[in-house]
Order: structure tokens, then C-alpha cells, then sequence
């Protein structure tokens, strides 16, 4: 009996020392693609080496051993990140129960928008299915909005897709436009302001903006101070704001108007805060001022019809490629309108279309790889093809630039992930459906 149960004793054991041994993930190697590091040249024919979650060598050949994918004819990219969006927080613009884009109040830098992601959404798949692997869903509703994070897409749970939380604050700067209509113009003669009135409260929303961050500082300095009374009093929407007055992480400032983009430059100026301009219709008559204060821009209007009657029809189309020739960060985006999120698959060629007003096309592609990884604070992890970053990677049949290419693989932190969508399914269900006689 003793001898017996010493045996079983011992595999018992043995069995928890080989299950709490690590097993090494396997090799796999990339092999014959064209592969567009970002960060460096374009390897044609390259190899990329991914081991786990990570990519472990890049180059026209590589050391190590492993399972070889050939991918020969293939292009291979750094997943696409998309800024600023409602993808994930909005299923269908017209139905109210599926959009959860917003809260109530004009300042709640305690909201965490990333929360709000639905896992399940049909759009995150489609998206996807196009070569985007991460998103970064912008909260709204009032002047300081709430932060977003880097979500990426693929996972059970929000808070599993969630790979930097927070990533940035967001902030709307309040509209400096006075409408001019005489009161016999409007429909609802109650909501007529005259043209001082409407300054007056225009002001006084720049002049609240600006005091919620000075005491925001104020409570970060207090905060800084040893005090164990102060540590039991946390404030959550002070606490949310410290790493931003701090100047650790960026505040999104979403402005289109030339003179919003003015006075929130002039803000930033005098004060510590690291600020990235989102939106920026109007960012290319400030374009010096912008590159002088090495302020960031998500450009979003590349299909923006002109605002001014004296524009050009083309003004925002070389938008992009001015900004850049001046010296400004670039990266682009698509907006963050409950419709926009259903198209966040056109990310590509929403950049196209600045390509073909002058923008590189190696600037395009930093524009929705590595640029918006810098500003998320994720470039240890995306953004390029590099040793050491996460293996999040798109092989596509062309030019990712092209309409005509199709996007055939995607692997995301290591795991290929099925590119099945909605849209494949209706296309499976009814390519086959029986014919009228």
C-alpha cells in the first residue's frame, strides 16, 4: 500500500511540475512577402519571424528555425490603427439602443470610453477584415468628454480587447461661430441670441474649460503633497485629470475652425499640457504655427466638402501633404460620427485619396500605422514591423492603397484571426440560392 501510494504521489507531482513548466511557443516564419517594416526599408522579397505573441527577427532572411507560411505575391503590413472613432460604441446610427457614444454633463474626464465597446459588434469584424487591428473609441458629449483607450480587435471582453487604458483625453473646443440670421429666420423665435449674447456665452465656455484645468493643476499639486487625510478624499474626475495636467499623456483637443485651432494653440502654449489637434479642417492656415509648437494633427477631412465659398475644390484633398511639407506630426482619420463607424473599412483609401494629391505614400502609411502608435503611447507594441513588437500583421493581395486589393491574413498579437463577416455570410448564404424555374 505504501509503495503504491508513494507512486501515485509522485506522478501527482510530476504532473504539476510539467504543468507549471512554460512551454515554448512555436516559430513561425513569414516567408517570400513584401513586407512594409514602416519604421525602415521595404523588404521585397522579406521574412518575418514570430514567436508567441511577438515578432522575433525581420529581414531578408532570418536564424531562426520554425513552421514556414509563404506568402509569396503578398504584401505585408503593421496593422492599421484607426483614431477617433465610434467603432465599437455605435451598431446603427438610427437606432438609439445601439449607440453609446456619450454621457450627460459638460465635464466627466472620469468616463472611460473602452468600456463601452461591444465585443459582438458586426462592424468590429468588417473593419478588421480590411487590415485594422486597432481602434481608439473617442467618447462625446460635453467640453472635456471623457478618455479613450487602445483597443484592439479581437477578444472576448472589453476589457480583454483593451491593450492601453487610458490612451487620451478628450476635449471639444467650444465653437467660436456666431450665427448671424435675423430672429424672423427662425423656426423656434425662442432660440434667437442676439449676436452679443451669443459671444457673451461663447466666452464664458472658453473661460470654464480653462478654469476646470486650472483646478485640475491645483488639485494634482495638492495631491502631490505626502497627506494621508488628502489620499482618503480622491476626487475621481481630478484623478482622471492628473496624468494630462501633468503633460504624461496627450489631450485630444477636437477643433475644426481656424479660430478654435487659434485659441487652442495659444492655450496649450501657456500651459504644460500635451495637446494633439483632431479634426483640423481649417489646420492648414495655421500650419506654421502648428509645426513651431510641434503640435500633432488627426486630420479628418480628407472628404470634407470646402467650408469657405473661396476655397478650392480640392483644398482638402492636399490638405494632408501641406500639413506634412510644414513640418507637422501627421496622422489621419475618418471622424467619429455614429455613420462614419460602419466605414472605418475605408481607412485605406480615405488616405488614397490624399496620395493622389502629393502625400508619400510612405507618410500615408505612418499616418495609420506608426504616427497614431506614438500618440496612443503604443509604439513599444504597433505601429511597425520590428523585433520585439507585437506580431500584428495583414497580408494583402496588392497595395494596400488599392481598392482592388483584398486583404487575405491577419494576425493579431501572434493568433491568426478569421476574417469571416457579416458580409461573407450573407454572401455564402444566397451565392447558392436556388433559382426561379
Amino acid at each position: 500500500m505504501f509503495n503504491v501510494g508513494y507512486s501515485m504521489f509522485s506522478l501527482f507531482f510530476l504532473a504539476m511540475f510539467v504543468s507549471s513548466t512554460p512551454t515554448r511557443a512555436e516559430t513561425i516564419i513569414l516567408a517570400d512577402a513584401i513586407v512594409h517594416t514602416v519604421s525602415g526599408e521595404t523588404l521585397s522579397p522579406g521574412m518575418v519571424a514570430m514567436e508567441g505573441d511577438k515578432i522575433i527577427e525581420v529581414g531578408t532572411s532570418v536564424r531562426v528555425t520554425g513552421a514556414v507560411v509563404s506568402l509569396k505575391g503578398l504584401h505585408l503590413y503593421p496593422g492599421l490603427i484607426a483614431l477617433n472613432t465610434a467603432l465599437g460604441l455605435s451598431e446603427i446610427s438610427g437606432v438609439r439602443s445601439t449607440r453609446d457614444i456619450s454621457e450627460v454633463g459638460e465635464f466627466t474626464p472620469e468616463v472611460e470610453s473602452w468600456i463601452a465597446v461591444n465585443p459582438d459588434s458586426e462592424l468590429l469584424p468588417v473593419a478588421r477584415a480590411n487590415g485594422v487591428t486597432h481602434i481608439e473609441p473617442a467618447p462625446q458629449g460635453g467640453i472635456v468628454a471623457g478618455q479613450s483607450g487602445v483597443v484592439a480587435l479581437s477578444g472576448w471582453t472589453s476589457e480583454q480587447m483593451a491593450i492601453q487604458k487610458p490612451a487620451a483625453l478628450h476635449v471639444y473646443w467650444p465653437s467660436m461661430e456666431l450665427d448671424t440670421r435675423p430672429k424672423e429666420k427662425f423656426k423656434d423665435k425662442t432660440k434667437w441670441k442676439s449676436l452679443e449674447d451669443q459671444a457673451k456665452e461663447r466666452q464664458a465656455k472658453v473661460r470654464s474649460l480653462e478654469e476646470f484645468f486650472d483646478e485640475s493643476l491645483a488639485y494634482n499639486k495638492a495631491a502631490s503633497v505626502s497627506n494621508t487625510k488628502r489620499a482618503q478624499e480622491k476626487v475621481p474626475a481630478w484623478e482622471a485629470m492628473r496624468p494630462y495636467v501633468r503633460g504624461e499623456k496627450p489631450v485630444f483637443v477636437h477643433a475644426d475652425d481656424l479660430r478654435q485651432i487659434k485659441a487652442a494653440l495659444a492655450w496649450a502654449e501657456k500651459n504644460p499640457f500635451k495637446i494633439v489637434l483632431v479634426g483640423a479642417r481649417d489646420a492648414v492656415l495655421a500650419a506654421d504655427k502648428i509645426a513651431a509648437q510641434k503640435v500633432p494633427v488627426i486630420y479628418e477631412h480628407v472628404f470634407t466638402q470646402p467650408a469657405r465659398d473661396s476655397a478650392r475644390y480640392d483644398v482638402q484633398f492636399h490638405a494632408p501633404e501641406i500639413l506634412r511639407t510644414n513640418g507637422v506630426i501627421l496622422a489621419i482619420g475618418m471622424g467619429a460620427t455614429t455613420f462614419d463607424a460602419g466605414l472605418v473599412k475605408n481607412l485605406p483609401y480615405t488616405v488614397a485619396q490624399a496620395m493622389a494629391f502629393g502625400l508619400p505614400e510612405a507618410d500615408a502609411l505612418r499616418s495609420i500605422t506608426l504616427v497614431p502608435a506614438q500618440l496612443l503611447g503604443v509604439t513599444n507594441r504597433l505601429g511597425s514591423i520590428e523585433p520585439g513588437k507585437e506580431a500584428t500583421l495583414f497580408a494583402s493581395d496588392g497595395n494596400i492603397f488599392d481598392i482592388r486589393s483584398n486583404v487575405k491574413r491577419v494576425w493579431i498579437a501572434g493568433k491568426e484571426i478569421n476574417l469571416e463577416t457579416r458580409h461573407t455570410r450573407l454572401y455564402e448564404k444566397y451565392k447558392n440560392r436556388p433559382q426561379a424555374k
